[in-house]
């Protein structure tokens, strides 16, 4: 299911609907951008969150952006075990709706 050649469907997207679409690139250029967070720390912080979403395609655009900001390997594997600690640690914390005290 996963081709990066769906991302070329993005032009079509934007035809479709060019308002939302322009909106969105809009307010994630704003997002990501450098600000009180470092841009390297938010494309660190996007690749954690596209991990726990399991998004390859922001995986890899945000792993772009991260290596451009200057992140290193170590960081990234960092940013890996982050994510998944997140998402371990979520499956300890709604487990607990399975015990009735």
């Amino acid at each position: 299911m996963y081709s990066k050649d769906n991302l070329t469907k993005l032009k079509k997207i934007g035809k479709l609907s060019p308002e939302a679409t322009s909106a969105f690139h809009a307010w994630d250029k704003v997002a990501l951008a450098e600000g009180a967070i470092p841009k390297k720390y938010k494309e660190l912080i996007a690749i954690a969150v596209a991990l726990t979403t399991q998004c390859p395609y922001c995986i890899e655009l945000h792993r772009q952006e991260a290596v451009k900001a200057s992140a290193t390997e170590q960081e990234l594997t960092e940013v890996i075990h982050v994510a998944a600690a997140l998402r371990a640690g979520a499956a300890v914390t709604h487990g607990t709706h399975l015990l009735e005290s």
